[in-house]
């Protein structure tokens, strides 16, 4: 009986031990995984933006009276409405980092409203109301320095320099007292070109490797000029610049290798893993 019991005891062992063997598989190894990555774009690129712009009008200055008795005057008041700009563009991506652009931008209409004093052709010291418009675009060259990828966003700080041309609308001046008014008196508008620079703050937000949305603003100052002629011993007027701060949104698309990484995938003949079996 003790020599069965050892026999069968030995037996159990044995059997236990293959048992072990044929369930024990190693793991297999997983796969590295890749995650796709969105890759700074180099080479070329088009962007198109818009902008809601603060206008701020510096000032304006005439000259008034008869010829040999002329004097300078400014305007008591001189303020422009806030309006909205679209602009176009085409840049180059040196490197991760820097960048350039030339871009063209087309401010929509901007009402003026402006008041001065003076004396009225009605009798005595008068004040008068002063209405005009203008129309603007410019045409910039811009260098940014993207300062580095964060996840889906990009910082970057630019500044840019240029010239804007302004066009003045007709001017209409008419001056009032408790007399009365005088006839509206109209002042041919002046345009010309005017040297700009600008500065930029921003981010970019990647899309996909090639389309990047841009949110930032922009600081845009436009040197003074003439504003509008003489007209009844009043004139000629001149602005005394623009600033203008921009609220700006965009879209950049790229034409480079944006150098976009795919997802791993195991080549096709890589052999699988058989699923362990278990008898």
């Amino acid at each position: 009986m003790k020599r069965i019991l050892a026999f069968a005891s030995v037996m159990l062992a044995i059997s236990s031990q293959a048992f072990a063997a044929d369930l024990y598989q190693p793991e297999p190894e997983a796969p590295a995984v890749v995650e796709p990555v969105v890759a700074a774009a180099n080479g070329w690129y088009l962007r198109g933006d818009a902008s809601y712009d603060f206008m701020n009008l510096r000032g304006a200055h005439y000259l008034r009276g008869e010829p040999g008795q002329r004097e300078t005057a400014g305007f008591d008041s001189a303020d422009l409405k806030n309006t909205g700009n679209i602009g176009v563009g085409v840049g180059y991506q040196y490197n991760d980092y820097l960048r350039f652009d030339k871009t063209f931008d087309y401010m929509f209409k901007i009402n003026f409203r402006g008041s001065t004093s003076g004396t009225c052709g009605v009798g005595g010291a008068c004040k008068s109301r002063d209405h005009s418009s203008l129309t603007a675009y410019s045409l910039m060259a811009n260098a940014y320095v993207d300062i580095g990828h964060y996840g889906l966003f990009t910082p970057y700080v630019g500044v840019g320099l240029g010239a804007t041309k302004i066009k003045w609308d007709d001017l209409k001046n008419t001056a009032c007292n408790g007399n009365g008014c005088d006839d509206t008196v109209t002042h041919k508008g002046k345009e010309s070109w005017r040297f700009t620079y600008a500065a930029m703050l921003g981010t970019a937000v990647d899309i996909n490797c090639k389309v990047k949305a841009d949110i930032g603003y922009r600081y845009r100052h436009v040197n003074d000029g003439p504003m509008f002629g003489y007209k009844l011993n009043g004139g000629p007027g001149r602005d005394e610049g623009l600033d203008i701060h921009e609220a700006r949104a965009g879209i950049r698309y790229s034409f480079g290798d944006a150098g976009c990484q795919q997802a791993y995938l195991p080549p096709v003949d890589m052999p699988q893993q058989e699923t362990p079996v278990f008898k």
